[in-house]
Formats: C-alpha cells, structure tokens, sequence
C-alpha cells in the first residue's frame, strides 16, 4: 500500500519564524559551504561565462579571433 508523504510544520499554528539557534546554525553552514570553494572557484565561474558567451556567439567570436590574429600576424 503506497501512502502519500503528510507534510507538517513547526509553527503548530503560530506565525512561522526563525530561532537565533537556528539562524547561528545556517551561519555556520554558509561559512563552511564558502570555505569548501576553494582559490579557483571564481575562476572556474568565470570561465563558463566566457564559454556560455562564446556558444551563444560563435560566429562573432570566430571573427574576432581571426581579427586579433590577423593583427597579431601584421604586427610581427
């Protein structure tokens, strides 16, 4: 016999709100996700912006790749 899941909550009819207990624990929790990021996260963050721009806009990013190389090739 499957049941469906009984959801409840905590408030027991009273306004929902966070505990300073509770708050303190998301605190910690935030301090330990940040810290688990490492020194390269933001530049892996940066780098798959560079690539989402670069696939939406091949066709301009193959003209100015050719553009910068040209005048790279010209310069030398």
């Amino acid at each position: 016999m499957i049941t469906s899941p009984r959801w409840s909550t905590a408030s027991f009819g009273e306004a929902p709100d966070s505990s300073p207990m509770e708050l303190s624990a998301l605190q910690d929790h935030v301090h330990v996700c940040k810290g688990l990021r490492g020194p390269w996260f933001a530049a892996g963050c940066r780098v798959e912006a560079i690539h989402g721009f670069a696939v939406a806009h091949f066709v301009t990013t193959l003209a100015v790749a050719f553009a910068v190389a040209g005048m790279l090739a010209w310069a030398v």
